[in-house]
């Protein structure tokens, strides 16, 4: 895990948001979430610099294309926001439970 993953479960883990249960690299069809929540139906991945190329925008949007057409809901939060806003990224999620 990156230092934001490493971060970001640590808020995550244990049932701390609103008593559900999220699991960290979580298969899902041919791809691995960073973070999935099951009652939710939240996916929530970690980006690090890679993902904000002409290629990793599209990869990321068919892979959000693959979780919408699933029933599912993906935040995404650069490793940046994680580490210096994490405050905000859980009131984010929170806001999505």
């Amino acid at each position: 895990m990156t230092d934001a993953e490493r971060l970001l479960w640590s808020k995550l883990k244990g049932k701390q948001l609103k008593d559900l249960q999220f699991n960290r690299q979580k298969p899902i069809g041919n791809y691995i979430a960073d973070f999935y929540c099951l009652k939710a139906k939240l996916v929530i991945e970690v980006d690090g610099g890679q993902h904000y190329s002409c290629d990793g925008k599209q990869k990321d949007k068919i892979r959000d294309d693959y979780m919408a057409q699933h029933g599912l809901r993906v935040l995404r939060f650069s490793d940046r926001d994680v580490l210096k806003n994490i405050d905000g990224v859980i009131e984010t999620i929170l806001r999505n439970l």
